[in-house]
């Protein structure tokens, strides 16, 4: 390994945060040109449209569980844990979290409820492997 396989993840899961938020913008942009809200109800936090609302909840959620990522991540590359197994746990995460905001913009709460199993015993399992690495080292 390189060195740097960690990065990637991480760079991926940050990018799904940017992509969230410039569709918030373009849907808040949206309900603003329909008439349906007035733009000062975002910056008093007023009712917001379920539109822009959907997305904006699916950003609140990557800075829940995903901090907890990205701890871990620093953690392993710093012990030098950062090893295949580690690195294909944060892939699987992260793609656990693509699915899981795709699920949550189209209402398929099912697979929703899966995805974020999936990627949270992944995560789980990355803090296992580091606290077993930091035991034996």
């Amino acid at each position: 390994m390189t060195g740097f396989e960690m990065f990637w993840p991480l760079a991926a899961h940050a990018f799904l945060v940017f992509c969230l938020y410039a569709l918030l913008v373009m849907r808040r942009a949206s309900v603003v040109r329909s008439g349906k809200v007035e733009r000062i109800a975002f910056r008093e936090n007023l009712a917001e449209p379920e539109e822009s609302r959907v997305v904006n909840r699916a950003i609140a959620n990557q800075f829940e569980l995903p901090v907890l990522f990205y701890a871990v991540s620093v953690l392993l590359f710093i012990t030098e844990a950062d090893n295949i197994v580690a690195v294909v746990l944060a892939w699987i995460f992260v793609a656990a979290r693509y699915v899981q905001v795709a699920m949550q913009l189209t209402g398929n709460l099912p697979l929703r409820r899966l995805s974020f199993m999936l990627g949270f015993v992944a995560l789980f399992l990355m803090w296992v492997w580091l606290v077993a690495w930091m035991a034996t080292s």
